[in-house]
Protein backbone atom coordinates (compact mmCIF):
# COMPACT_ATOMS: atom_id res chain seq x y z
CA UNK A 1 0.00 0.00 0.00
CA UNK A 2 1.38 3.46 -1.19
CA UNK A 3 1.46 6.08 1.38
CA UNK A 4 -0.06 9.38 1.07
CA UNK A 5 1.69 11.73 0.88
CA UNK A 6 -0.06 15.11 2.73
CA UNK A 7 -0.61 18.55 0.72
CA UNK A 8 0.88 21.82 2.20
CA UNK A 9 0.38 25.65 0.87
CA UNK A 10 3.26 26.90 -1.27
CA UNK A 11 5.46 29.47 -0.03
CA UNK A 12 4.91 32.49 -1.39
CA UNK A 13 1.05 31.81 -1.91
CA UNK A 14 -0.91 34.76 -2.36
CA UNK A 15 -4.47 33.93 -3.69
CA UNK A 16 -5.79 34.37 -7.06
CA UNK A 17 -6.71 37.61 -6.09
CA UNK A 18 -10.12 39.42 -6.70
CA UNK A 19 -13.02 37.98 -8.83
CA UNK A 20 -15.48 40.47 -10.12
CA UNK A 21 -18.83 39.24 -9.53
CA UNK A 22 -20.12 41.01 -12.66
CA UNK A 23 -17.63 39.28 -14.76
CA UNK A 24 -18.78 36.09 -13.55
CA UNK A 25 -22.68 37.49 -14.34
CA UNK A 26 -21.52 37.39 -17.86
CA UNK A 27 -20.15 34.15 -18.22
CA UNK A 28 -22.70 32.29 -17.13
CA UNK A 29 -24.70 32.29 -19.82
CA UNK A 30 -21.47 31.13 -22.04
CA UNK A 31 -20.53 28.39 -19.68
CA UNK A 32 -24.36 27.35 -19.56
CA UNK A 33 -24.58 27.10 -23.34
CA UNK A 34 -21.11 24.96 -23.34
CA UNK A 35 -23.29 22.49 -21.02
CA UNK A 36 -25.38 21.56 -23.09
CA UNK A 37 -28.47 24.82 -22.84
CA UNK A 38 -28.60 28.11 -21.18
CA UNK A 39 -31.70 27.12 -18.90
CA UNK A 40 -32.38 24.24 -16.59
CA UNK A 41 -34.63 21.57 -18.53
CA UNK A 42 -32.69 21.49 -21.85
CA UNK A 43 -30.49 18.42 -20.79
CA UNK A 44 -32.34 15.10 -21.09
CA UNK A 45 -32.43 12.20 -19.72
CA UNK A 46 -33.10 8.74 -21.30
CA UNK A 47 -36.31 7.67 -20.78
CA UNK A 48 -39.72 9.16 -19.37
CA UNK A 49 -40.23 10.32 -16.20
CA UNK A 50 -41.19 14.02 -14.42
CA UNK A 51 -40.10 17.15 -17.20
CA UNK A 52 -41.60 20.14 -18.65
CA UNK A 53 -40.96 18.58 -21.88
CA UNK A 54 -44.58 16.09 -23.17
CA UNK A 55 -43.06 12.40 -24.05
CA UNK A 56 -46.35 10.94 -24.26
CA UNK A 57 -50.14 10.60 -23.16
CA UNK A 58 -51.67 6.97 -22.41
CA UNK A 59 -54.94 5.84 -21.07
CA UNK A 60 -54.18 5.58 -16.74
CA UNK A 61 -53.70 2.38 -15.30
CA UNK A 62 -53.82 1.40 -11.76
CA UNK A 63 -50.74 2.92 -9.75
CA UNK A 64 -50.27 5.86 -11.46
CA UNK A 65 -49.51 8.96 -9.92
CA UNK A 66 -53.00 10.65 -10.03
CA UNK A 67 -50.91 14.52 -9.91
CA UNK A 68 -49.37 13.45 -13.64
CA UNK A 69 -53.24 12.88 -14.90
CA UNK A 70 -54.10 15.56 -17.81
CA UNK A 71 -57.59 17.05 -17.76
CA UNK A 72 -57.66 18.03 -21.55
CA UNK A 73 -56.63 14.66 -22.69
CA UNK A 74 -59.29 13.18 -19.74
CA UNK A 75 -62.02 15.62 -21.32
CA UNK A 76 -61.06 15.24 -24.61
CA UNK A 77 -61.34 11.43 -24.63
CA UNK A 78 -63.88 10.93 -21.93
CA UNK A 79 -60.98 8.64 -19.98
CA UNK A 80 -58.55 8.90 -17.52
CA UNK A 81 -54.80 9.72 -19.15
CA UNK A 82 -51.45 10.61 -18.13
CA UNK A 83 -49.23 12.76 -19.21
CA UNK A 84 -45.31 11.49 -19.42
CA UNK A 85 -42.54 13.83 -19.95
CA UNK A 86 -39.08 13.66 -20.35
CA UNK A 87 -36.99 13.56 -17.94
CA UNK A 88 -34.66 16.48 -17.10
CA UNK A 89 -30.92 15.73 -15.66
CA UNK A 90 -28.41 18.23 -14.15
CA UNK A 91 -25.25 18.98 -15.78
CA UNK A 92 -21.99 17.55 -13.71
CA UNK A 93 -19.04 19.87 -14.02
CA UNK A 94 -16.39 17.95 -13.10
CA UNK A 95 -13.03 19.83 -12.33
CA UNK A 96 -9.39 17.98 -12.55
CA UNK A 97 -6.85 20.16 -10.78
CA UNK A 98 -3.46 19.68 -10.58
CA UNK A 99 -1.58 19.94 -7.50
CA UNK A 100 1.74 18.89 -8.41
CA UNK A 101 4.69 20.47 -6.96
CA UNK A 102 5.92 22.39 -10.27
CA UNK A 103 2.44 24.30 -9.59
CA UNK A 104 3.81 26.26 -6.47
CA UNK A 105 6.30 28.22 -9.18
CA UNK A 106 5.83 31.96 -9.76
CA UNK A 107 7.82 34.60 -10.61
CA UNK A 108 5.53 37.78 -10.90
CA UNK A 109 1.88 38.67 -9.43
CA UNK A 110 1.24 35.03 -8.13
CA UNK A 111 1.81 31.48 -8.09
CA UNK A 112 0.66 29.51 -10.73
CA UNK A 113 -1.19 27.49 -7.99
CA UNK A 114 -3.15 30.51 -7.10
CA UNK A 115 -4.09 30.72 -10.50
CA UNK A 116 -5.75 27.33 -10.84
CA UNK A 117 -7.60 28.07 -7.35
CA UNK A 118 -9.11 31.32 -8.93
CA UNK A 119 -10.03 29.06 -12.14
CA UNK A 120 -11.54 26.59 -10.15
CA UNK A 121 -13.45 28.74 -7.71
CA UNK A 122 -14.94 30.32 -11.23
CA UNK A 123 -15.80 27.39 -12.48
CA UNK A 124 -17.51 26.03 -9.30
CA UNK A 125 -19.77 29.41 -9.42
CA UNK A 126 -20.74 28.70 -13.03
CA UNK A 127 -21.40 25.13 -12.86
CA UNK A 128 -23.84 25.46 -9.86
CA UNK A 129 -25.71 28.67 -10.95
CA UNK A 130 -28.53 27.10 -12.81
CA UNK A 131 -29.17 24.25 -10.59
CA UNK A 132 -26.14 22.06 -11.53
CA UNK A 133 -23.23 20.30 -9.47
CA UNK A 134 -19.78 20.38 -9.38
CA UNK A 135 -17.21 17.65 -9.26
CA UNK A 136 -13.52 18.08 -7.86
CA UNK A 137 -10.74 15.96 -8.38
CA UNK A 138 -7.20 17.03 -6.92
CA UNK A 139 -4.40 15.16 -8.28
CA UNK A 140 -0.55 15.25 -8.52
CA UNK A 141 0.32 12.86 -6.00
CA UNK A 142 0.51 9.05 -5.41
CA UNK A 143 -3.31 9.10 -4.91
CA UNK A 144 -6.34 11.69 -5.57
CA UNK A 145 -8.51 13.56 -3.85
CA UNK A 146 -12.19 13.70 -4.64
CA UNK A 147 -15.00 15.49 -4.36
CA UNK A 148 -18.25 13.73 -5.76
CA UNK A 149 -20.43 15.95 -8.02
CA UNK A 150 -22.39 18.43 -5.68
CA UNK A 151 -24.97 20.74 -6.04
CA UNK A 152 -26.69 24.28 -3.85
CA UNK A 153 -24.70 26.58 -1.44
CA UNK A 154 -22.87 23.40 -0.03
CA UNK A 155 -20.81 22.76 -2.91
CA UNK A 156 -18.97 26.15 -2.75
CA UNK A 157 -17.89 25.27 0.31
CA UNK A 158 -16.52 22.19 0.05
CA UNK A 159 -14.42 22.92 -3.46
CA UNK A 160 -13.04 25.98 -0.98
CA UNK A 161 -12.13 23.39 1.49
CA UNK A 162 -10.25 21.07 -0.76
CA UNK A 163 -8.72 24.23 -2.24
CA UNK A 164 -6.99 24.99 1.04
CA UNK A 165 -5.10 21.70 1.23
CA UNK A 166 -2.23 23.35 -0.88
CA UNK A 167 0.32 21.04 -3.27
CA UNK A 168 2.35 18.54 -3.23
CA UNK A 169 5.76 18.92 -1.75
CA UNK A 170 9.28 19.57 -3.68
CA UNK A 171 10.27 15.85 -4.86
CA UNK A 172 7.00 14.04 -3.64
CA UNK A 173 5.44 14.71 -7.52
CA UNK A 174 4.41 11.34 -9.23
CA UNK A 175 4.46 12.14 -13.37
CA UNK A 176 1.40 9.61 -14.36
CA UNK A 177 -0.65 11.47 -11.35
CA UNK A 178 -2.68 13.19 -14.19
CA UNK A 179 -3.05 10.19 -16.50
CA UNK A 180 -4.04 8.51 -13.84
CA UNK A 181 -6.42 11.22 -12.40
CA UNK A 182 -8.15 11.74 -16.16
CA UNK A 183 -8.22 7.83 -16.63
CA UNK A 184 -10.14 6.92 -13.04
CA UNK A 185 -12.74 9.94 -14.11
CA UNK A 186 -13.25 8.22 -16.95
CA UNK A 187 -14.77 5.48 -15.02
CA UNK A 188 -16.43 7.75 -12.53
CA UNK A 189 -18.65 10.56 -14.76
CA UNK A 190 -20.67 8.23 -17.08
CA UNK A 191 -23.34 10.90 -17.77
CA UNK A 192 -22.22 13.06 -20.64
CA UNK A 193 -21.55 16.57 -18.93
CA UNK A 194 -18.42 19.40 -18.66
CA UNK A 195 -14.68 18.68 -17.94
CA UNK A 196 -12.15 20.97 -17.13
CA UNK A 197 -8.58 20.33 -16.30
CA UNK A 198 -6.39 22.67 -14.90
CA UNK A 199 -2.65 22.05 -14.86
CA UNK A 200 0.51 23.42 -16.23
CA UNK A 201 0.95 20.26 -17.80
CA UNK A 202 4.79 20.20 -17.57
CA UNK A 203 6.74 16.68 -17.30
CA UNK A 204 6.26 13.66 -19.15
CA UNK A 205 2.74 13.68 -19.66
CA UNK A 206 0.81 10.80 -21.61
CA UNK A 207 -2.82 12.68 -21.25
CA UNK A 208 -3.77 12.57 -25.02
CA UNK A 209 -5.45 8.60 -25.12
CA UNK A 210 -7.44 9.80 -21.63
CA UNK A 211 -8.56 13.10 -22.80
CA UNK A 212 -9.80 11.68 -25.99
CA UNK A 213 -11.75 9.21 -24.20
CA UNK A 214 -13.66 12.21 -22.38
CA UNK A 215 -13.80 13.97 -24.92
CA UNK A 216 -15.93 11.67 -26.88
CA UNK A 217 -18.57 11.91 -24.20
CA UNK A 218 -18.27 15.36 -22.70
CA UNK A 219 -17.46 19.05 -23.65
CA UNK A 220 -13.90 19.00 -22.51
CA UNK A 221 -11.53 21.99 -22.13
CA UNK A 222 -7.88 22.30 -20.66
CA UNK A 223 -7.22 25.18 -19.54
CA UNK A 224 -2.63 25.35 -19.25
CA UNK A 225 -1.34 27.89 -16.64
CA UNK A 226 2.36 29.09 -17.26
CA UNK A 227 4.65 31.63 -15.70
CA UNK A 228 6.49 34.02 -18.28
CA UNK A 229 9.64 32.65 -16.73
CA UNK A 230 9.66 29.63 -17.84
CA UNK A 231 9.96 30.52 -21.23
CA UNK A 232 13.94 31.61 -20.53
CA UNK A 233 16.70 31.06 -18.96
CA UNK A 234 17.68 34.61 -17.19
CA UNK A 235 21.15 35.72 -17.82
CA UNK A 236 22.25 35.80 -13.87
CA UNK A 237 25.76 33.67 -13.69
CA UNK A 238 25.73 30.26 -12.06
CA UNK A 239 22.66 29.01 -10.62
CA UNK A 240 21.23 25.64 -9.11
CA UNK A 241 18.31 25.11 -10.27
CA UNK A 242 15.62 21.72 -8.62
CA UNK A 243 13.03 20.00 -10.56
CA UNK A 244 10.36 20.23 -8.32
CA UNK A 245 8.67 16.56 -9.46
CA UNK A 246 11.80 15.04 -8.28
CA UNK A 247 13.90 16.94 -6.24
CA UNK A 248 17.23 16.67 -8.59
CA UNK A 249 19.38 19.69 -8.22
CA UNK A 250 21.62 20.34 -11.50
CA UNK A 251 24.23 23.81 -11.25
CA UNK A 252 24.20 25.82 -14.54
CA UNK A 253 26.18 28.85 -15.76
CA UNK A 254 23.13 31.22 -17.16
CA UNK A 255 26.33 33.21 -18.82
CA UNK A 256 26.01 30.53 -21.55
CA UNK A 257 24.03 31.92 -24.20
CA UNK A 258 24.06 28.79 -25.77
CA UNK A 259 22.99 26.94 -22.81
CA UNK A 260 19.97 30.22 -22.93
CA UNK A 261 19.38 29.24 -26.69
CA UNK A 262 19.00 25.88 -26.21
CA UNK A 263 16.74 26.08 -22.80
CA UNK A 264 14.19 28.41 -24.44
CA UNK A 265 14.11 25.96 -27.91
CA UNK A 266 13.23 23.03 -25.91
CA UNK A 267 10.85 24.98 -24.08
CA UNK A 268 8.93 26.10 -26.92
CA UNK A 269 9.13 22.61 -28.30
CA UNK A 270 7.80 20.86 -25.30
CA UNK A 271 4.73 23.47 -25.18
CA UNK A 272 4.13 23.27 -29.13
CA UNK A 273 4.12 19.37 -28.08
CA UNK A 274 1.07 19.29 -25.30
CA UNK A 275 -0.79 22.15 -27.40
CA UNK A 276 -0.82 19.28 -30.06
CA UNK A 277 -1.68 16.57 -28.23
CA UNK A 278 -4.32 18.69 -26.65
CA UNK A 279 -6.17 19.49 -29.49
CA UNK A 280 -5.06 15.95 -31.82
CA UNK A 281 -7.57 14.81 -28.60
CA UNK A 282 -10.57 17.27 -29.34
CA UNK A 283 -10.32 19.54 -26.40
CA UNK A 284 -10.85 22.95 -26.05
CA UNK A 285 -6.83 24.78 -24.92
CA UNK A 286 -7.59 27.97 -22.84
CA UNK A 287 -3.84 29.13 -21.60
CA UNK A 288 -3.52 31.73 -18.54
CA UNK A 289 -0.54 33.09 -16.86
CA UNK A 290 0.57 34.15 -13.21
CA UNK A 291 1.07 37.58 -15.11
CA UNK A 292 -1.62 40.20 -15.95
CA UNK A 293 -5.40 39.56 -15.36
CA UNK A 294 -5.95 35.89 -15.33
CA UNK A 295 -9.54 36.32 -15.24
CA UNK A 296 -10.22 38.68 -17.81
CA UNK A 297 -8.30 35.76 -19.87
CA UNK A 298 -10.52 33.04 -18.42
CA UNK A 299 -13.42 34.89 -19.58
CA UNK A 300 -12.67 35.64 -23.02
CA UNK A 301 -11.49 32.10 -23.97
CA UNK A 302 -14.95 30.88 -21.98
CA UNK A 303 -16.95 33.10 -23.98
CA UNK A 304 -15.69 32.19 -27.39
CA UNK A 305 -15.54 28.48 -26.20
CA UNK A 306 -19.10 29.23 -25.45
CA UNK A 307 -20.41 30.62 -28.53
CA UNK A 308 -18.76 28.26 -30.94
CA UNK A 309 -20.93 24.85 -32.30
CA UNK A 310 -19.28 21.56 -31.05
Amino acid sequence: MTRAVPLAPPAGRKGPGPIAGRLVEALDLSFARRAGGPLPGEHRAPGVGAGTELATLRAYQPGDDVRRLDASATARTGEPHVRLDVPERLVSTWVVLDVSPSMAFGTTERLKADVAEGAVRVLARLATRRGGRVALMICGGERELVLPPRGGRGAGAAVEGLLRAGVVPDGSGDPLALERALTRLGRMARLPGVVVVVSDFRGRLEVGRPLRALAARHSVAAVEVRDPREATLPAVGRLRVVDPETGVQVEVDTRDRRLRERYAAREREERKAVRTEIRRAGVDHVVLSTEGPWLRELGGRLQALGGRPR
